[in-house]
């Protein structure tokens, strides 16, 4: 199968994933007898946890473009690994109003922050599975012979992201802020140029 039928289905579920999103920052109710930048500021782990997740998305989105563009055609056994990935991406919505909902609460906020760095940390390992899957077990299927190295590093920078996220849901526990804060960290991280995939030949994508 080409590639450009799996990029297109794909772009399509990252879209609606990343609109879903904003769909959890609700319009304080007219009329309440609140005033509207007080009820406008009490919304602010909405704000910050669809920031965290557009981002986290957003890089999850251009990376899976560049794993992707390495292929000349794709079999069934990647289009199953992308479609758990997908799986996961469909996930993160609910994940995120989860955390917005609880953050501030007097119950169950721990284990929403462990939840919502738990969905970013399933998310990573699947996506370093499926490109350790193209890059690795699917060689033959690269649009361009990549070497051992290459594909070793491309392999390592993509897993690492798995760390922060496992450190983030431990951390859940003690602190759900904590964990908050370590993933806003993450998604800033890996949204800054120097962290995100690269199609250029000095530095090997992620």
């Amino acid at each position: 199968m080409s590639t450009n039928r799996v990029e297109a289905f794909s772009d399509g579920v990252f879209a609606i994933a990343i609109t879903l999103l904003v769909l959890q920052i609700h319009v304080p109710e007219a009329g309440s007898g609140e005033h509207l930048a007080h009820a406008l500021a009490a919304q602010w782990p909405s704000y910050a946890a669809y920031a965290i997740s557009f981002l986290t998305i957003g890089v999850i989105w251009i990376n899976h473009h560049v794993m992707l563009r390495r292929l000349r055609i794709v079999d069934h056994s990647v289009l199953i690994w992308n479609l758990l990935l997908l799986m996961c991406v469909g996930i993160l919505p609910f994940t995120t109003a989860l955390m917005a909902a609880y953050l501030k609460g007097s119950e169950g906020e721990a284990l929403a922050a462990a939840v919502y760095s738990g969905s970013f940390m399933v998310m990573t390992l699947v996506f370093a599975a499926t490109n350790h899957h193209v890059l690795f077990r699917k060689a033959e299927m690269l649009d361009e012979e990549v070497d051992e190295r290459t594909r070793r590093l491309t392999f390592k920078r993509g897993i690492s992201g798995v760390l922060p996220y496992l450190v983030a849901t431990v951390l859940a526990f003690v602190s759900p802020y904590l964990t908050f804060a370590i993933c806003a960290a993450v998604a800033i991280f890996y949204a800054l140029p120097f962290a995100t995939a690269s199609e250029s030949p000095e530095t090997p994508p992620v």
